[in-house]
């Protein structure tokens, strides 16, 4: 599948169109998740035509090539213009964005359709379909592993830009990382899918990794 080949429905065209048409002063745009908690300004990392994104250990190109060139055939260029990156957090100019978004959705519902890819990218299918895109029209990656934390494996905070509160942080009392086992204390955003938290969540326990503390400190906040 190559740009020139993808075709998508008018109605949805002008949708995803109309989403990234900001007006003449913004040329740059930060694409971000809910459960991103930026704890400090970030700096414009990207440049025109070249966009700035975090890199995913589980998005692995060179593993899924056979099933990647269903979407990014040969002559398109080696595997490796593909990044190992999702479409969060990821900052890229707004002229970028509109090449890419249709691609994007396309993409996504082809490789929905394809069982192989179904089945290898699971619930990272929109993230693959992403970094397809975005190598298909050409608009490489830098890659900035500062821009971004996950506790509780990530035990610092330090200059980084976000904190994403994807996994669960399960602790005994000691402060000690239970992963895997439901701990004494535990903070995992999946406990809220249906309800909101309540107010005034319990502390962590005393030895908590100060990435996790942050994290719980900005949710307990708000």
């Amino acid at each position: 599948m190559g740009c020139d080949t993808v075709k998508i429905e008018n109605k949805w065209r002008d949708s995803v169109i109309s989403h990234v048409s900001f007006s003449f002063l913004c040329r740059y745009i930060l694409m971000a998740e809910p459960d991103h908690i930026i704890v400090k300004p970030i700096p414009n990392l990207a440049k025109f035509g070249s966009a700035a994104a975090f890199p995913f250990f589980y998005i692995e190109p060179k593993k899924y090539e056979p099933v990647l060139r269903n979407f990014y055939p040969e002559d398109k260029g080696p595997i490796t213009n593909i990044d190992p990156i999702g479409n969060s957090p990821v900052i890229v100019d707004k002229a970028s964005l509109r090449k890419i978004a249709p691609t994007w959705m396309n993409i996504s519902l082809e490789m929905k359709k394809n069982p192989e890819a179904d089945k290898a990218f699971g619930w990272v299918l929109e993230m693959y379909a992403y970094a397809v895109a975005s190598a298909l029209h050409g608009v490489g990656n830098s890659l900035h592993k500062d821009l971004m934390i996950q506790p509780p494996w990530d035990l610092e905070v330090g200059d980084k830009y976000i904190i994403h509160y994807t996994y669960g942080c399960d602790y005994n009392m000691k402060g000690e990382l239970t992963y895997g086992k439901i701990g004494e204390w535990r903070f995992d955003k999946r406990l809220y899918t249906n309800k909101s938290p309540p107010k005034n969540l319990p502390l962590p326990p005393a030895g908590v990794a100060r990435s996790v503390v942050r994290d719980f400190y900005y949710f307990n906040l708000y």
